[in-house]
Protein backbone atom coordinates (compact mmCIF):
# COMPACT_ATOMS: atom_id res chain seq x y z
CA UNK A 1 0.00 0.00 0.00
CA UNK A 2 1.25 3.45 -0.89
CA UNK A 3 1.65 5.44 2.30
CA UNK A 4 0.78 9.07 1.85
CA UNK A 5 -1.92 9.37 4.52
CA UNK A 6 0.10 11.80 6.65
CA UNK A 7 0.66 14.00 3.58
CA UNK A 8 -3.06 13.91 2.74
CA UNK A 9 -3.99 14.98 6.29
CA UNK A 10 -1.40 17.79 6.33
CA UNK A 11 -2.50 18.97 2.88
CA UNK A 12 -6.15 19.07 3.97
CA UNK A 13 -5.18 21.12 7.04
CA UNK A 14 -3.27 23.60 4.87
CA UNK A 15 -5.94 23.77 2.15
CA UNK A 16 -8.86 24.12 4.58
CA UNK A 17 -7.11 27.07 6.22
CA UNK A 18 -6.61 28.85 2.89
CA UNK A 19 -3.03 27.69 2.43
CA UNK A 20 -0.96 26.44 -0.48
CA UNK A 21 0.83 23.16 -1.06
CA UNK A 22 3.76 21.89 -3.12
CA UNK A 23 2.82 18.45 -4.41
CA UNK A 24 3.52 15.79 -7.04
CA UNK A 25 0.92 15.50 -9.79
CA UNK A 26 0.38 13.05 -12.63
CA UNK A 27 2.83 15.24 -14.55
CA UNK A 28 5.30 17.64 -12.89
CA UNK A 29 5.51 19.04 -9.35
CA UNK A 30 2.84 21.66 -8.78
CA UNK A 31 1.69 24.39 -6.46
CA UNK A 32 -1.90 23.97 -5.42
CA UNK A 33 -4.74 25.32 -3.34
CA UNK A 34 -8.48 24.96 -2.91
CA UNK A 35 -9.77 26.07 -6.32
CA UNK A 36 -12.81 27.72 -4.72
CA UNK A 37 -10.78 29.92 -2.33
CA UNK A 38 -9.92 33.26 -3.98
CA UNK A 39 -7.47 34.32 -1.27
CA UNK A 40 -5.53 31.08 -1.69
CA UNK A 41 -5.51 31.52 -5.47
CA UNK A 42 -4.14 35.03 -4.95
CA UNK A 43 -1.32 33.55 -2.84
CA UNK A 44 -0.30 31.31 -5.75
CA UNK A 45 -0.22 34.26 -8.16
CA UNK A 46 2.12 35.99 -5.70
CA UNK A 47 4.32 32.92 -5.13
CA UNK A 48 4.77 32.43 -8.88
CA UNK A 49 5.02 36.16 -9.62
CA UNK A 50 2.53 35.41 -12.38
CA UNK A 51 0.46 38.00 -14.27
CA UNK A 52 -3.22 37.90 -13.27
CA UNK A 53 -4.33 37.55 -16.90
CA UNK A 54 -2.78 34.04 -17.05
CA UNK A 55 -5.28 31.59 -15.60
CA UNK A 56 -4.51 28.33 -13.79
CA UNK A 57 -5.76 24.81 -14.37
CA UNK A 58 -7.78 22.77 -11.94
CA UNK A 59 -7.50 19.08 -11.18
CA UNK A 60 -10.52 16.86 -10.69
CA UNK A 61 -10.61 13.29 -9.40
CA UNK A 62 -13.28 11.89 -11.75
CA UNK A 63 -14.30 12.65 -15.33
CA UNK A 64 -17.97 13.01 -14.28
CA UNK A 65 -16.92 15.99 -12.13
CA UNK A 66 -16.33 18.01 -15.33
CA UNK A 67 -20.12 18.31 -15.60
CA UNK A 68 -20.19 20.40 -12.41
CA UNK A 69 -17.78 23.08 -13.67
CA UNK A 70 -18.54 23.39 -17.41
CA UNK A 71 -21.75 25.01 -18.67
CA UNK A 72 -22.31 23.03 -21.87
CA UNK A 73 -19.89 20.12 -22.22
CA UNK A 74 -20.28 17.82 -25.23
CA UNK A 75 -22.71 14.97 -24.44
CA UNK A 76 -19.95 12.35 -24.64
CA UNK A 77 -17.40 14.31 -22.60
CA UNK A 78 -16.95 11.62 -19.94
CA UNK A 79 -16.05 9.01 -22.57
CA UNK A 80 -13.77 11.53 -24.32
CA UNK A 81 -11.86 12.32 -21.11
CA UNK A 82 -11.65 8.66 -20.10
CA UNK A 83 -10.14 7.82 -23.52
CA UNK A 84 -7.06 10.04 -23.08
CA UNK A 85 -4.00 7.80 -22.94
CA UNK A 86 -1.74 10.30 -21.16
CA UNK A 87 -2.31 13.23 -18.80
CA UNK A 88 -4.30 15.77 -20.80
CA UNK A 89 -5.51 19.19 -19.76
CA UNK A 90 -8.66 20.26 -21.55
CA UNK A 91 -9.76 23.85 -22.09
CA UNK A 92 -13.55 24.08 -21.96
CA UNK A 93 -15.75 27.00 -22.87
CA UNK A 94 -18.17 28.29 -20.24
CA UNK A 95 -16.75 27.71 -16.76
CA UNK A 96 -19.34 27.66 -13.97
CA UNK A 97 -19.19 27.68 -10.17
CA UNK A 98 -15.52 28.72 -10.14
CA UNK A 99 -13.92 32.02 -9.07
CA UNK A 100 -13.49 34.47 -11.96
CA UNK A 101 -9.77 34.69 -11.21
CA UNK A 102 -9.41 31.03 -12.24
CA UNK A 103 -10.99 31.46 -15.64
CA UNK A 104 -9.52 32.95 -18.78
CA UNK A 105 -10.81 36.28 -20.12
CA UNK A 106 -13.13 34.40 -22.51
CA UNK A 107 -14.71 32.50 -19.58
CA UNK A 108 -12.98 29.20 -20.38
CA UNK A 109 -11.41 26.90 -17.82
CA UNK A 110 -8.55 24.40 -18.09
CA UNK A 111 -9.30 21.09 -16.36
CA UNK A 112 -7.32 17.88 -16.02
CA UNK A 113 -8.84 14.73 -14.59
CA UNK A 114 -5.96 13.11 -12.75
CA UNK A 115 -5.11 9.43 -12.57
CA UNK A 116 -2.40 10.00 -9.96
CA UNK A 117 -3.31 8.08 -6.76
CA UNK A 118 -2.09 10.86 -4.44
CA UNK A 119 -3.92 13.65 -6.30
CA UNK A 120 -7.08 11.58 -6.65
CA UNK A 121 -7.11 10.81 -2.91
CA UNK A 122 -6.42 14.44 -1.99
CA UNK A 123 -9.16 15.85 -4.22
CA UNK A 124 -11.70 13.30 -3.02
CA UNK A 125 -10.88 14.04 0.62
CA UNK A 126 -10.97 17.80 0.01
CA UNK A 127 -14.25 17.46 -1.93
CA UNK A 128 -13.26 20.41 -4.10
CA UNK A 129 -11.19 20.94 -7.22
CA UNK A 130 -7.52 21.66 -6.72
CA UNK A 131 -5.55 24.40 -8.44
CA UNK A 132 -2.53 22.97 -10.20
CA UNK A 133 0.23 25.08 -11.64
CA UNK A 134 3.88 24.28 -12.24
CA UNK A 135 6.07 24.78 -9.17
CA UNK A 136 8.24 27.51 -10.64
CA UNK A 137 8.38 31.26 -11.00
CA UNK A 138 6.47 32.51 -14.01
CA UNK A 139 8.60 32.18 -17.14
CA UNK A 140 11.09 29.74 -15.58
CA UNK A 141 11.42 26.05 -16.59
CA UNK A 142 8.87 23.62 -15.14
CA UNK A 143 10.32 21.24 -12.51
CA UNK A 144 10.54 17.69 -13.86
CA UNK A 145 11.42 16.35 -10.38
CA UNK A 146 11.22 17.58 -6.79
CA UNK A 147 14.93 18.42 -6.88
CA UNK A 148 14.23 20.88 -9.72
CA UNK A 149 11.92 22.97 -7.50
CA UNK A 150 13.75 26.04 -6.21
CA UNK A 151 14.17 26.64 -2.49
CA UNK A 152 12.25 29.91 -2.80
CA UNK A 153 9.17 28.01 -4.02
CA UNK A 154 9.57 25.32 -1.33
CA UNK A 155 9.74 28.01 1.36
CA UNK A 156 6.79 30.00 -0.02
CA UNK A 157 4.10 27.33 0.36
CA UNK A 158 2.34 26.25 3.54
CA UNK A 159 3.00 22.52 3.16
CA UNK A 160 5.49 20.50 1.11
CA UNK A 161 4.38 16.93 0.36
CA UNK A 162 6.96 14.27 1.28
CA UNK A 163 5.50 11.59 -1.00
CA UNK A 164 7.51 11.07 -4.22
CA UNK A 165 10.27 13.55 -3.34
CA UNK A 166 12.81 10.82 -4.12
CA UNK A 167 11.24 9.98 -7.50
CA UNK A 168 13.88 10.93 -10.08
CA UNK A 169 11.79 10.10 -13.15
CA UNK A 170 11.75 13.32 -15.19
CA UNK A 171 8.13 14.15 -15.95
CA UNK A 172 6.64 16.36 -18.62
CA UNK A 173 3.74 18.82 -18.56
CA UNK A 174 0.41 17.46 -19.74
CA UNK A 175 -0.91 17.53 -23.27
CA UNK A 176 -3.19 20.50 -23.83
CA UNK A 177 -6.32 20.41 -25.96
CA UNK A 178 -9.36 22.59 -26.43
CA UNK A 179 -12.81 21.04 -26.77
CA UNK A 180 -15.54 23.31 -28.07
CA UNK A 181 -19.27 22.99 -27.45
CA UNK A 182 -19.59 20.76 -30.54
CA UNK A 183 -17.03 18.29 -29.21
CA UNK A 184 -14.31 19.28 -31.69
CA UNK A 185 -10.82 18.70 -30.28
CA UNK A 186 -7.97 21.05 -31.15
CA UNK A 187 -4.49 20.00 -29.94
CA UNK A 188 -2.60 22.98 -28.49
CA UNK A 189 0.32 21.04 -26.96
CA UNK A 190 0.86 17.37 -27.89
Amino acid sequence: MIDFEIDIKECIKALDSGGTILYPTDTIWGIGCDALNEEAIEKIYNIKQRPKDKSFIILLAESKDVLQYVAAPPPDIIAMVDAFEKPTTVIYEGAVDLPDMLTAEDGSIAIRVTDDPFCKALIKRLRKPLVSTSANLSGQPSPATFNDVTDSIKQSVDYVVQYRQDDMVARQPSSLVKIDDDGEIKVLRP
